[in-house]
């Protein structure tokens, strides 16, 4: 007896096939639809994503679930920003916060290939998804009926050759693994698309930050030691092993530190996130006001924010990369693939790529004094027309995060959690707060009062750096306040030193001034 998983597949095909039928029928459509288009449209839909769970890689797996475009086969997880198990749960969580359970996940490796594995509690936490209590206990158990290999190539193989890619956010070993021991797989895909490695060297003006050396800080390139981003680092064999595969090599799109950070999620975009990019609001809302899942990826991009400015000194925002490997398989129309990093000109630059396997690594190693460049990514250009990596150096940064937001929108409308402050009863009552299951309080919980302000939430939680301004300055808080949320959203934030009670009569004298105004016509 078939499974689900396989009907949908044998659905999936037997529509392919039809329209491939179609498409050569040069009677079947009108002038003004090409058959043909339809079906490569529908040829690189299908995704399978590799995954270390932790900030990003969330927001990776809100683009690949509920992105009407791409259909997700499957997760495999890998250690790396924290142990596999705890990776692995938190891929689970994150697919039970968006309504995905639906996605099979399938532990992979908890090592790499030759060495020690690393992990990133310093960025990530020790769970490798600290700083949010909205995330929800997942209730469905990982797959355990056969190897994460095992599963990604069933998956992939199991779609029409050249129309599936394999995403990887993580550390490379399980897919090193995977072609090693299906390496006809490599011909089958449609593209490979790798979260990872830095260039540097000037290959963008993106902004890398700074590591202390000696009395002063110098510019960095990797995000682990200043020559190396983690992802490769992590397992540098596994990474070669790929990018020398010329198979892959000519498939393979690398999302660099060097492209991610010039996707920062700012404080504006934070906001726009939390409240939607486009909603008008005149007061500040509480945290009430918006949904379960709005306020999961706002706590997991503040807090990203947070260790980024303290590990890096990237105080604009933190770089948001894993999305981006996911979303070049979907719009690659929105990175830009020459020397100037723009829309303009052929897209048609290409890249031999080397990693560095020599030097010392573990770690031990300690991140900002090392010389050893271990796990470096070596980019050497080819002539123009030439087969090789793709590495895009610019990208449509506002499309990308309104892709992003509408993946949320999306999920609420299909999860029935739409914005709160839309929803309000008879009685202009806002709703009581969504529950969530996470196993630990609630955010509202974390201060007093259970209608917080998303400046309570901010002061009581300490996660932005220059936070302490609140508490050194009467009214709304001083410029810390005044900057996020007057000039960059035109909301009047709450005022913390009024009570619940003042508060209220506060907002009902503006109510009635704002009436006032409006009867005599101002």
């Amino acid at each position: 007896m078939m499974s689900n998983f396989q009907r949908r597949i044998a659905a999936d095909e037997l529509r392919l096939g039809i329209l491939k039928h179609l498409a050569s029928l040069d009677m079947a459509f009108d002038q003004d639809i090409d058959g043909q288009r339809v079906v490569e449209s529908l040829r690189s839909k299908s995704v399978w994503l590799d995954c270390d769970t932790g900030h990003d890689d969330a927001l990776a797996i809100l683009i690949a679930a509920r992105s009407p475009d791409l259909r997700l086969l499957g997760i495999s997880t890998v250690y790396g920003n924290a142990p596999l198990e705890k990776t692995t749960y938190n891929t689970r969580a994150v697919l039970q916060a968006i309504g995905r359970t639906d996605v099979p996940v399938y532990p992979g490796a908890s090592g790499p290939l030759e060495r020690e594995a690393c992990f990133a509690p310093g960025i990530h936490g020790e769970t490798g998804l600290d700083g949010t209590t909205c995330l929800p206990k997942p209730t469905v158990e990982a797959k355990t009926d056969m190897s994460a290999i095992d599963a990604m190539y069933r998956a992939l193989s199991a779609q029409p050759a050249g129309t599936a890619w394999l995403v990887a956010v993580g550390t490379l070993t399980n897919v090193a693994k995977l072609f090693d021991k299906y390496p006809d797989l490599a011909e089958h895909i449609s593209g490979l698309s790798v979260m990872g490695g830095c260039i540097g060297e000037g290959f963008t003006d993106a902004p890398l930050g700074t590591i202390q050396a000696g009395d002063g800080a110098q510019d960095r390139c990797g995000n682990w030691t200043p020559f190396a981003e983690f992802n490769i680092y992590c397992d540098p064999e596994a990474a070669q092993q790929i990018f020398s595969n010329p198979t892959l090599s000519r498939k393979a799109t690398l999302i660099p530190l060097d492209l991610t950070h010039q996707f920062l999620a700012t404080n504006r975009v934070q906001l726009g996130l939390l409240f939607g990019f486009d909603m008008q609001m005149h007061t500040e809302p509480t945290m009430n006001d918006v949904s379960a899942v709005r306020r999961l990826f706002f706590e997991i991009l503040t807090f990203f924010a947070k260790t980024y400015a303290e590990m890096f000194g990237l105080t604009a925002g933190p770089p948001t990369h894993d999305p981006l490997a996911v979303a070049v398989a979907l719009r690659p129309e929105l990175f830009y693939c020459n020397g100037r990093g723009s829309a303009d000109g052929l897209q048609n630059e290409r890249f031999t790529i080397d990693i560095i396997t020599e030097g010392e690594h573990g770690p031990a190693v300690e991140n900002g004094r090392t010389a050893s460049q271990c796990g470096r990514t070596v980019a050497n250009g080819l002539v123009a027309g030439t087969d090789g990596v793709r590495i895009p150096r610019g990208l449509d940064s506002k499309a990308l995060w309104a892709l992003l937001e509408g993946c949320l929108s999306r999920t609420e409308r299909s999860m029935g959690e739409d914005a709160m402050f839309e929803r309000r009863d008879t009685g202009g009552a806002l709703p009581s707060q969504h529950a969530v299951d996470t196993g630990s309080e609630d955010m509202a919980s974390l201060v007093h009062g259970s209608n917080v302000t998303l400046s309570q939430f901010e002061m009581s939680t300490g996660l932005l750096p220059d936070i302490a301004a609140i508490d050194k300055e009467p009214g709304y808080g001083g410029h810390f306040l005044e900057t996020n949320k007057e000039k960059q959203l035109g909301i009047t934030p709450r005022n913390l030193n009024l009570t619940r009670a003042q508060q209220s009569r506060a907002d009902e004298d503006e109510d009635e001034g704002k009436r006032t105004k409006r009867s005599r016509g101002l």
